[in-house]
């Protein structure tokens, strides 16, 4: 047995294995399709748990780890999920990695039987690797790629707390919409880190780093978008994300979009489903600056993009499509209540960014200030 793998049993059993024993997690492999008791209900109620179980074609569905070191100077994303083809003739588990700084990426791919998750929360493993919100596992020796190490995530910020007797998630009533083309889940939306992960002998050390989870799932991402999201922010333990898409609809289609801030220990949700309203002031090829008005407060948004990375999307289940995503874009975040007093202003370096898509087809005149 490889000494790395010798090291993944040493970890895995310091810090895993208690885990899941004091949880009573039972893993069960994906394509043997059980009935497990109850887990439909669990599944509604905690999104962050896998929610495919039973789908045989046309499906994908992935987790978002952002991890971020405590100087910025180490970037890493690592996206576990599975893909199941149009048809269902194919399927696959993977895992992608995005480096935040140079902007590589890696796509590991791992056959359908290697996917395994929780009945009881969310927990995931592909092959040698393990992911839940509060722990990731890597252990790949694939080809040339070479990736192994552990990040534990603590003092995690949930959308919706435990206790909560709100359970609306951050898609509002929409996500009790079974036609919809995609579904948008927060794991957490903000945490501490320690840990470390080494990817083909370079370092990445997450001691006292920031770390962000979200998740999406369904058939395909939508055809154009925009995705800002930031919890790296110079003068504030704040987070901040936005998603804005094209969302078809019996036959239609309109520009929705959702998002969240978590400033000073308060959470507001806010999207299409709340009345509130998005207008765009400027659209660039490197910048972008949008306004979303809610009740009585308006959010400012600056976003310059740096580097780029390709990463693989969903179409139809299929991971066939590629979309550019920017880890380390600078973002302006400035939030005012009624008659202009300002509640929140700050600045992040480490931003995630995607626009995909024909920016014409996302938007129309209606969502520009006049």
């Amino acid at each position: 047995m490889k000494k790395s793998h010798w090291k993944l049993i040493l970890i895995f059993s310091i810090y895993c294995l208690p885990i899941l024993s004091q949880k009573n997690i039972e893993l069960i492999k994906f394509n043997d399709y059980p009935k497990v008791k109850s887990y439909k209900a669990k599944k509604s109620k905690n999104s962050s748990m896998f929610q495919g179980n039973k789908k045989t074609k046309k499906y994908f569905e992935g987790w978002y780890f952002k991890m971020v070191s405590h100087d910025e100077m180490s970037i890493l994303s690592v996206i576990p999920g599975i893909s199941i083809s149009e048809d269902g003739s194919s399927k696959h588990a993977f895992i992608q990695l995005i480096d935040g700084k140079t902007a590589k990426t890696k796509y590991i791919n791992y056959p359908i039987e290697e996917f395994y998750y929780s009945k009881d929360d969310f927990l995931i493993q592909i092959g040698n690797n393990i992911f839940s919100k509060d722990s990731l596992v890597l252990d790949i020796q694939k080809d040339s790629v070479s990736i192994n190490g552990m990040v534990y995530m603590k003092n995690i910020v949930e959308l919706i707390p435990e206790k909560s007797k709100k359970r609306q998630k951050i898609m509002g009533w929409y996500d009790k919409v079974p036609f919809m083309q995609c579904y948008h889940g927060l794991v957490s939306l903000n945490h501490d880190l320690e840990g470390e992960i080494m990817v083909n002998n370079i370092s990445y050390a997450f001691n006292s780093g920031k770390g962000y989870i979200e998740k999406d799932w369904g058939k395909s991402m939508p055809s154009s978008w925009i995705w800002i999201q930031s919890n790296s922010f110079k003068n504030s333990n704040s987070s901040f994300m936005v998603s804005i898409a094209k969302i078809p609809w019996m036959g239609f289609s309109f520009t929705g979009f959702l998002g969240f801030y978590y400033v000073n220990g308060e959470i507001v949700r806010f999207g299409t489903y709340s009345n509130a309203k998005l207008k765009i002031i400027k659209i660039e090829e490197d910048n972008l600056k949008i306004n979303i008005h809610l009740k009585n407060e308006i959010l400012e948004i600056n976003t310059i993009k740096k580097n780029s990375g390709v990463l693989k999307a969903p179409v139809k289940g299929s991971m066939e499509r590629r979309i550019s995503e920017s880890i380390d874009a600078k973002l302006h975040l400035a939030i005012s209540r009624e008659k202009s007093n300002s509640k929140f202003k700050d600045v992040s370096y480490v931003t995630g960014l995607e626009t995909v898509g024909d920016k014409e087809d996302l938007f129309n005149k209606k969502h520009f200030k006049k």
